[in-house]
């Protein structure tokens, strides 16, 4: 599969601080990724030196086949940013914002810019924003102007840090859907959120980092892979705990008020139910528990920066 994005060992150091330590993140062609951790933990260091903002101390980096950041500049024109909340001029209004934005980048044709424009802040919900100049914006129209900065013309990879900030839940709505929009049309998306439902909702894959080392990395359905523990919801919990606890297979019986969970072992969940309904123990919901997104994140950066394969 082609790779978006590569980074090998990649490394930096503040002084005595080692801020990114040998992180090795890999971002498939058509990836909605997802890029997590607390605050502090180098996220907006490592995507500033993909960007070529932040030299690199160690490691390497390859985005679009090139190599960051000696090729940066060959790359910066296929990547659209929104990287520690959008840059504008305050007095000046969205339009105006834009068109000195369009001009100062290569490949904007002049008389195609106020159709992209319009385009871009109809696409993010600013169509209607009229002469109100940016300092007059809420946090969230600041976040939506800076997206339809990236949208001004096609890019093949974006990467976006916390691009939800500010927003409401519709704003959070359309602004995801705009995202899954333009990963079906091709464009590789590089999601930096502290929002782990929004990246659960979303993401096709994801990484995890923690104190600049990579804890985890996979495709979301991997990371959040069933337990292996099973809850059954049953009008008679008694019977289903005695059932269970004399039958081969099934581990960790516990009760409460709701029903019986245990750990299936090697059994199936068809098994399970069969067994139960055999002994008369009528079942209302078998549930196969999942951790959240939350779960993992939290179990994995609780562990100081302990790495995890992945």
């Amino acid at each position: 599969m082609s790779r978006a994005l590569l980074t090998h060992n990649l490394t930096k150091r503040f002084g005595a601080t080692l801020a990114v330590d040998h992180v090795d993140l890999e971002v498939h062609e058509g990836d909605l990724f997802g890029f997590l951790g607390p605050n502090g933990s180098g996220k907006t260091t490592t995507l500033r030196m993909i960007l070529g903002l932040v030299y690199p101390t160690g490691g390497s980096i390859e985005v679009l086949g090139k190599p960051v950041p000696r090729k940066v500049r060959d790359v910066l024109p296929r990547i659209g940013t929104l990287v520690e909340g959008p840059g504008f001029y305050p007095h000046l209004s969205a339009r105006s914002n834009l068109a000195l934005f369009d001009a100062a980048g290569p490949g904007g044709a002049k008389r195609t810019r106020r159709a992209r424009i319009e385009d871009a802040l109809e696409r993010v919900g600013l169509g209607s924003v009229g002469r109100k100049p940016f300092n007059a914006f809420s946090t969230g129209m600041q976040q939506r102007l800076g997206l339809a900065r990236t949208l001004l013309r096609p890019h093949e990879l974006l990467i976006l840090d916390e691009p939800t900030n500010g927003l409401d839940p519709q704003g959070m709505r359309d602004i995801r859907a705009l995202l899954e929009e333009l990963v079906a049309q091709g464009t590789t998306i590089v999601l930096s959120s502290h929002l782990l439902g929004e990246v659960e909702s979303i993401c096709t894959r994801a990484a995890i980092i923690n104190r600049g080392r990579l804890l985890a990395q996979d495709e979301i359905a991997r990371l959040l892979a069933p337990t292996g523990r099973v809850r059954i919801v049953t009008d008679d919990p008694g019977e289903a705990e005695r059932v269970l606890g004399a039958s081969n297979g099934f581990h960790s019986v516990t009760r409460d008020a709701a029903g019986v969970a245990l750990e299936l072992g090697g059994a199936s969940p068809e098994e399970l139910n069969r067994r139960l309904v055999t002994n008369g123990v009528d079942v209302r919901e078998l549930i196969l528990e999942r951790p959240t997104l939350e779960d993992v994140f939290l179990q994995l950066t609780n562990e100081r920066g302990a790495r995890v394969p992945g």
